[in-house]
């Protein structure tokens, strides 16, 4: 396994553009860590990164830890425990790839297709699961095979997730929101899937949020937005934003 190393770890403060110059400003500090995407290896690098860097802070996962990578049911299993059991306060959300596993759980015929098209795949074979087939028939018997293997506290955990967690003015989400409406009145599946002006317009009640769900090269902290996925299932760079008051310091495996 690779070393961890901090690719993007000076402290900067967020770029002033366009209209938007709200400071940064949590009840305390915080972390937020990208889509994780089946990659148990890198959650377990990153987290030692963030025990030398900021023990004891909570820690917010945007989502997305089924599907595309190879882990997931390790991933589920870790960030259960750390949520309930864990030394510190750690909160996670629901990304899309978690609706559309429930979805296939609650109705394999209508959504199977699709959740196998985007990372399914990986995620039945991460608990034992062999596809049979994709017609009706199968798809229901696939649907019982991974409920079973998966077991109900794993499946509760998941529709428990909240789609928005909150400090001061920043907001964590999975795939941002509606500039023009409060973050607070947005209906799931802004939060969950995204907003066709979230990366477009500028939010003029100076909150910020911080999302995954859309890979970027680089992390970046700019008018009001706070974008952490790094694509870690594909390049093994899983992401942190470490966010004080005015200032935010990226993280990464």
């Amino acid at each position: 396994m690779a070393a961890l190393r901090t690719i993007f770890g000076r402290k900067n403060g967020p770029e002033k553009a366009n209209g938007f110059s709200s400071p940064i400003a949590p009840d305390q500090p915080f972390l937020a860590i990208g889509d994780v995407h089946g990659r148990v290896d890198l959650v377990q690098h990153l987290e030692q990164l963030i025990l030398e860097k900021a023990p004891g802070l909570p820690a917010v996962f945007v989502g997305d830890y089924l599907d595309r990578g190879e882990q997931s049911a390790e991933v589920l299993d870790l960030l259960m425990s750390a949520s309930e059991h864990g030394p510190q306060p750690v909160h996670c959300l629901r990304g899309n790839h978690e609706d559309m596993c429930l979805k296939f759980l609650d109705h394999p015929v209508e959504y199977g297709a699709r959740w196998l098209k985007f990372g399914g795949l990986q995620t039945l074979s991460s608990y034992g699961v062999k596809l049979i087939g994709t017609d009706d028939k199968a798809l229901l018997k696939l649907r019982d095979a991974l409920a079973q293997a998966m077991g109900d506290a794993a499946i509760d955990w998941l529709r428990a997730r909240p789609v928005h967690w909150r400090s001061g003015n920043v907001h964590v989400t999975h795939a941002g929101a509606d500039p023009a409406r409060p973050i607070d009145q947005q209906p799931e599946r802004n939060l969950i899937w995204g907003h066709r002006d979230f990366a477009e317009k500028t939010r003029t009640d100076g909150q910020w949020v911080v999302y995954g769900h859309v890979v970027v090269d680089k992390p970046k902290a700019a008018r009001g937005r706070i974008a952490i996925d790094t694509g870690a299932y594909a390049t093994g760079r899983l992401t942190a934003a470490l966010i004080p008051h005015g200032t935010v310091e990226f993280l990464s495996t």
